[in-house]
C-alpha cells in the first residue's frame, strides 16, 4: 500500500473517487460536498491531494482546499473504497493531508466539519478542537459546497451557526501543553444533542 501526495499520473482515478465519495455519502445518508472528476484532477495536478494506491488499484484519497485567501486550509474528501476499510487506512492518509497542509501552508489554521466520530477522534488526536462555526472561515465558497447536502436547510436556518456537523479547527499558534485529544464517546454525545435538538426543532 503506497500513501502519497498526488499527481498527474494519478488523474485516472479521478472517476472513482468521485463515484465512492457519492456511494458513501449515501449509505450514511449524510451531506458530502459532490465534486467533479474535474475538481479532483485539479487537486492532484496542483499537488493538493493524497491518494493511497495498492497493486494499481484506488484505495482512499484526502484533498486540500484553500479559504480565506489562504488563511484556512481545509483536509476534505476523505474516502477510503469498500474493498480497503478495516485497515487503518484513514487514519494513514489523514494523517499524511495534514502534515502536507502543514509543510505547504505553516501558517493557515487547518479546519473541518464532519459527523463522523472517527473523524472527529483522529482530528483530535491531531491537535484539532471542536469550535463554532464562527470560528472558521466566513468564505460564502466553502459554505456554497454544502448545498448538496440533505441537511443545508439546517444549516440556513441558523444562519451558518450550526448544524450536524461539528466544526473542527488546528491554530498552529496553538500551545502544544494546551492540546489535550477528546474520547470519542463525547463525540458520540454531541452528535446525539444536535440530532435531538434539530429533530425537536422539525416537530415544531
Amino acid at each position: 500500500m503506497k500513501v502519497v501526495i498526488a499527481d498527474k499520473s494519478h488523474i485516472k482515478y479521478a472517476d472513482v473517487i468521485c463515484e465512492t465519495i457519492e456511494a458513501s455519502a449515501q449509505i450514511r445518508g449524510t451531506g458530502i460536498a459532490k465534486r467533479t472528476p474535474e475538481y479532483v484532477a485539479s487537486k492532484m495536478e496542483n499537488g493538493n491531494a493524497v491518494i493511497a494506491i495498492e497493486n494499481s488499484k484506488f484505495a482512499g484519497f484526502c484533498y486540500i482546499e484553500k479559504w480565506g485567501h489562504g488563511k484556512f486550509v481545509a483536509n476534505s474528501g476523505l474516502i477510503v473504497h469498500p474493498d480497503f476499510r478495516g485497515r487503518g487506512l484513514a487514519k494513514k492518509i489523514k494523517h499524511k493531508v495534514f502534515e502536507h497542509s502543514r509543510n505547504k501552508f505553516p501558517d493557515a489554521k487547518v479546519f473541518s466539519i464532519t459527523t463522523g466520530p472517527a473523524v472527529m477522534k483522529m482530528n483530535s488526536d491531531l491537535g484539532y478542537k471542536p469550535v463554532p462555526f464562527s470560528e472558521l472561515t466566513d468564505d460564502s465558497t466553502f459554505w456554497d459546497g454544502c448545498q448538496t447536502c440533505k441537511n443545508y436547510d439546517v444549516l440556513t436556518r441558523t444562519n451558518r451557526k450550526m448544524c450536524l456537523c461539528t466544526g473542527m479547527l488546528y491554530d498552529p499558534k496553538s500551545k502544544k501543553e494546551d492540546i489535550k485529544p477528546i474520547k470519542e464517546s463525547v463525540f458520540m454525545r454531541l452528535k446525539k444533542i444536535k440530532q435531538a435538538l434539530f429533530l425537536k426543532k422539525d416537530k415544531k
